[in-house]
């Protein structure tokens, strides 16, 4: 939600690095069209480090190429039901091109590059008690720690925010901006 919570962490966590110098883009995956995955796996078939190439012609092409081309990553997203929204799920399941997934070969699929050239800043966000959170939305941190591994990224701070939004127009305070801040000018430190 443009404006919530977790924007406004990211806005401060960009707003950090560019205090630190950086250079910054923002990517809303819910203004982008990005079809669903059919599971064709055409995109999974050629080996090589390099991703593969999907049949689909929407904007999720010109998405990859903006995150390769970063230094680093923010990836940021509400916990909705202790999981990913479901635009974020969308965007995930695309990103099979990353991986050697032949047919005919009884094997889970191989990520094409295990290589870390980056450094990344996971953020989230729920209703839920900060504790409660952790517990309930484990498989979620697992997942979005995967995704940035997918492009070669490894997470420096992951920054969770519980028991916030009870109101539509809910804030974060200055200390937890201060914190996303902080972690902004020490991503664009590595």
């Amino acid at each position: 939600r443009k404006g919530g919570v977790t924007d406004s962490a990211v806005d401060a966590v960009l707003a950090g690095a560019q205090s630190a110098g950086a250079q910054t883009d923002k990517i809303y995956l819910i203004d982008k069209h990005i079809e669903f995955c059919d599971n064709c796996r055409a995109c999974c078939q050629k080996p090589g480090s390099g991703r593969g190439k999907c049949g689909y012609q929407d904007d999720m092409e010109s998405i990859l190429d903006t995150v390769e081309q970063a230094d680093a990553i923010v990836f940021a997203g509400p916990m909705n039901a202790g999981y990913v929204t479901a635009v974020t799920k969308k965007f995930i399941e695309r990103l099979l091109v990353y991986y050697y997934w032949p047919w005919g070969k009884v094997r889970p699929p191989k990520l094409r590059s295990k290589k870390i050239t980056k450094k990344a800043i996971i953020i989230t966000s729920s209703t839920m008690p900060a504790i409660l959170g952790r517990i309930m939305g484990r498989h979620m941190f697992r997942l979005l720690h995967a995704i940035v591994r997918i492009f070669g990224a490894k997470p420096i701070k992951t920054l969770y925010f519980g028991m916030v939004a009870p109101t539509r127009d809910w804030k974060l305070s200055e200390k937890q901006l201060g914190k996303c801040r902080d972690a902004g000018r020490k991503l664009a430190a590595c």
